[in-house]
């Protein structure tokens, strides 16, 4: 998100079982996915004796929470709870009907679903992981909540491994904060060729790209200062990104002035050397050095939870968006 003077968890544990089924993922229109062939029948977990089941398996998933940290824990179990309900399934369960009687059993409108789109995507059943939530942002009684997430899902013997971004939009009133909008990625296809500096970045095991953002990477409408200056800092960091391009709000939350993400000059960072932003723990000094070391790669415009000096005028910037990530912009 671009600075602005308008008013204003790290989830637990759980990337050896993504990591094995996530991999690289292919850049489609809205949600990432690769085919996953199915397990031999004596890989699949059994029934009973001598009797395997009969389709593959998905992986095991958790659910996200919030911690007492956040700004508003309420408005992130809010939107990663509509994502979660709305995105897994069990076996039977498919489709728009039964995807409104699991967000009406939560009390959230079932007219949500027909906002889904690649979220809900034809299957026998799926499984999802919400990888982090993050403000889009954030004022005392709206919000954006970008819910970053991985996908599985089974149609006969054949598992997809993808996911996407979804922009979840909230309002505030006198019971808490309701749902009012879903905004899924829309990455657009891959181009044949990609440049190589954005295939070097695909390639980087220091730099960890959820669905949504690899295809953005993919889709040739990133520019190259953003796949640069991710490859600098990967020499010293190991950055987990949240967003890119798609996914997030067209305009910087609560004003009419175009962000940079959609038009592919930003990226966000959730989690540096294994450390959440968000988390009080995370070392200071660690953010620090990496929003000075991202102004240091060529941003003119480096956000996230402390306030530095120096640099350009209006170079770093804090504000309660920014609690939970560092955000990276472009000019070009």
């Amino acid at each position: 998100m671009t600075h602005t003077r308008a008013p204003a968890t790290p989830p637990p544990g759980r990337r050896a079982v993504l990591a094995a089924l996530a991999g690289a993922v292919l850049g489609i229109e809205g949600c990432s996915a690769r085919t996953v062939p199915a397990a031999h029948p004596s890989q699949l977990s059994s029934t009973g004796a001598g009797s395997p089941s009969p389709s593959p398996t998905l992986p095991r998933t958790t659910p996200w929470r919030p911690t007492s940290a956040e700004v508003q824990p309420a408005v992130k179990l809010r939107a990663v709870q509509v994502v979660e309900v709305i995105g897994a399934w069990g076996e039977g369960q498919g489709g728009t009907a039964a995807a409104r009687a699991r967000a009406a059993g939560l009390g959230l409108p079932a007219a949500l679903v027909d906002q889904a789109g690649t979220l809900l995507p034809t299957a026998d059943q799926a499984a999802l992981q919400v990888v982090d939530a993050q403000y889009g942002g954030i004022l005392s009684r709206s919000a954006s909540v970008l819910v970053v997430c991985r996908q599985w899902t089974r149609r006969g013997g054949t598992v997809s491994a993808g996911g996407t971004t979804v922009d979840v939009r909230l309002t505030r009133s006198g019971s808490g904060w309701t749902v009012d909008a879903l905004h899924p990625a829309h990455p657009g296809p891959a181009v044949r060729s990609p440049a190589r500096v954005f295939q070097a970045v695909l390639s980087d095991d220091r730099i960890v790209l959820p669905p949504a953002a690899a295809a953005d990477l993919r889709s040739g409408q990133v520019h190259t200062s953003v796949a640069k200056a991710m490859l600098a800092l990967a020499r010293t960091y190991r950055l987990e990104v949240s967003v890119v391009r798609s996914g997030h709000p067209l305009d910087v939350f609560g004003t009419t002035r175009p962000s940079d993400h959609p038009r592919g000059r930003a990226f966000d960072v959730w989690r540096i050397d294994g450390h959440a932003v968000v988390d009080p723990a995370t070392p200071r000094r660690l953010i620090e050095r990496f929003m000075r070391d991202a102004a240091a790669a060529g941003s003119y415009n480096v956000g996230g939870p402390v306030l530095l000096s120096g640099g350009r005028p209006d170079q770093f910037f804090s504000d309660a968006t920014h609690h939970d990530h560092v955000h990276v912009g472009f000019r070009t």
